[in-house]
């Protein structure tokens, strides 16, 4: 994206393969979502929530998330420059919007939005981030009115959003779940309880799906040899690299690359 804000349906933010919403993964952009069909579960710094219509989840980049959501689930998904003006919270928000009121404002906002970056016309960056400020203006009331909404967080789950944080800084290191658990000052059988309890996956998995999803995107969008990618991944070698990925997907990064090929529409 630009430097400015950007809508876009739900559907076109989470892409067409499955794999890109389900498995744990980042984005460079703040994202503020607003479901308004069907229901489902958000995994945000390893924290399992349920999602149903007029829940809003605003994601600051770099934050970890996966979703798994129904097939009649819609919605509409604002994308804000980490790096902009606008600013947005910098802790993951989940907000339920009873009120109908808030939800209609909600609505007119991104639907605007929406207009306003069809048109094309003259300043529309500046036009989309004005519109962006007020969408904060709007994120910040809920907050405020929901603030007796709030949970608790479990010492599971503070313990999990730690690890969930430490992986998306370091996941291309190479460290094992150990190395994590050690950094964290806790045993790897207790962060595996703790991450079990708070996401529904172990610490292991957690940190092998992440680099899956990594791993997936530069084969597939980059054209990076294989061995450079194992490199950027903290790979010790680019067949361990190839044996992680035919592990994972059934395919070696060859044919994982043709497949995906044969999928992109002609240009």
């Amino acid at each position: 994206m630009g430097n400015h804000a950007e809508v876009m349906s739900l559907q076109k933010w989470l892409g067409e393969e499955p794999w890109r919403a389900e498995l744990p993964h980042s984005r460079d952009s703040h994202s503020l979502i607003w479901i308004t069909r069907g229901q489902g579960r958000a995994v945000i710094d390893g924290v399992l929530r349920g999602v149903t219509v007029h829940t809003a989840l605003c994601i600051p980049a770099g934050t970890m998330i996966h979703l798994e959501l129904s097939a009649q689930t819609f919605g509409t998904v604002c994308l804000v420059p980490s790096r902009g003006l606008v600013l947005m919270p910098d802790q993951p928000t989940i907000l339920r919007v009873r009120d109908a009121q808030a939800q209609g404002e909600l609505s007119t906002l991104l639907e605007t939005m929406q207009r306003e970056q069809s048109s094309k016309r003259p300043f529309m960056d500046e036009a989309m981030n004005a519109h962006a400020a007020m969408l904060t203006v709007w994120l910040r009331r809920a907050i405020i009115d929901q603030r007796d909404d709030r949970l608790d967080l479990s010492a599971a789950q503070r313990l999990t959003m730690a690890y969930a944080a430490l992986i998306e800084r370091d996941f291309t290191s190479g460290k094992s779940m150990g190395d994590f658990a050690k950094s964290l000052g806790v045993t790897p059988t207790h962060l595996t309880r703790a991450c079990r309890a708070s996401s529904g996956m172990t610490a292991s998995e957690l940190l092998t799906k992440r680099t899956v999803y990594a791993m997936r995107d530069l084969l597939e969008t980059t054209d990076h040899p294989a061995n450079r990618i194992a490199a950027m991944l903290g790979f010790k070698s680019a067949a361990y690299f190839s044996r992680f990925v035919l592990q994972h997907t059934g395919k070696t990064p060859t044919d994982l690359r043709k497949s995906t090929a044969k999928l992109q529409p002609a240009q």
